[in-house]
């Protein structure tokens, strides 16, 4: 079989900031860019829908960043958009690759045939999967798993989501609850995730690299209306930081 190959060009599936190898946290960002590679061309949509929501998580490679920065943590983030493939969902799963998004058609992933999916899985997907799997080889004893997305206030059609962060996650309650009572501060609204949470089956990168390692792990959802600037990012990035250290004792 020929081997999976971008374009010239074509970012890499993945960064990687290597951190030291016995911090204790170890940070993913799952939809980091909203980068396309050439062979998908545009998927139809427009410039503005893919900078959107429905095409990364702004403002969370940003955080994802600065967190690592903060605990000189190791750190991998996807290269390329949710709509190309969605990194944290089972490619098995029919939400990876969308044919709509939040109300917005998806013509490029109308209609694929196997071969097209294999192409994504192989070329974008399990490389961003594999530096995550290289990263955690590489670390001595971390205690922390921690994902960093963020949120669109309002989905099309549906209520306003008014809390600032949510959190989701499985098997950490030990690690998720102690995290949500120092984040709440006066003025800020954190707790489980809605709509869905991490005892659904959405988190797959978790249930992938962090369950089967026994790793305690968080998912954190931000508003992205808060951290799309740079300063929004440092403010949040430095609350987060301070509940995590505060949750692992580090503080």
């Amino acid at each position: 079989m020929a081997p999976v190959t971008l374009a010239p060009g074509d970012p890499p599936p993945f960064a990687m900031r290597a951190g030291r190898a016995d911090s204790p946290v170890t940070f993913v960002c799952d939809h980091a860019s909203h980068a396309l590679p050439a062979r998908l061309g545009t998927l139809g949509i427009s410039e503005a829908a893919l900078l959107d929501h429905i095409g990364w998580d702004p403002g969370a490679a940003a955080v994802a960043g600065l967190l690592a920065a903060r605990f000189d943590a190791p750190l991998v983030r996807s290269g390329y958009s949710r709509l190309a493939i969605d990194c944290n969902r089972d490619p098995e799963d029919p939400t990876s690759i969308l044919e709509e998004s939040d109300g917005v058609p998806v013509p490029g992933n109308r209609g694929l045939d196997a071969a097209a999916r294999a192409w994504r899985r192989d070329a974008l997907f399990e490389p961003y999967h594999a530096a995550i799997e290289e990263m955690l080889d590489g670390c001595l004893a971390p205690r922390a798993f921690v994902s960093v997305h963020s949120f669109t206030p309002q989905l099309a059609g549906g209520d306003l989501r008014p809390w600032h962060v949510g959190t989701f996650w499985n098997e950490s309650e030990a690690l998720a609850r102690p995290f949500m009572a120092a984040l709440a501060e006066p003025g800020v609204l954190v707790g489980d995730n809605l709509p869905y949470s991490g005892r659904s089956r959405r988190g797959y990168t978790t249930r992938r690299h962090a369950e089967p390692r026994g790793i305690a792990h968080i998912g954190l959802e931000i508003r992205n209306d808060l951290i799309r600037d740079e300063a929004g990012a440092a403010l949040w990035a430095r609350r987060i930081g301070d509940a995590l250290a505060a949750a692992l004792g580090l503080s």
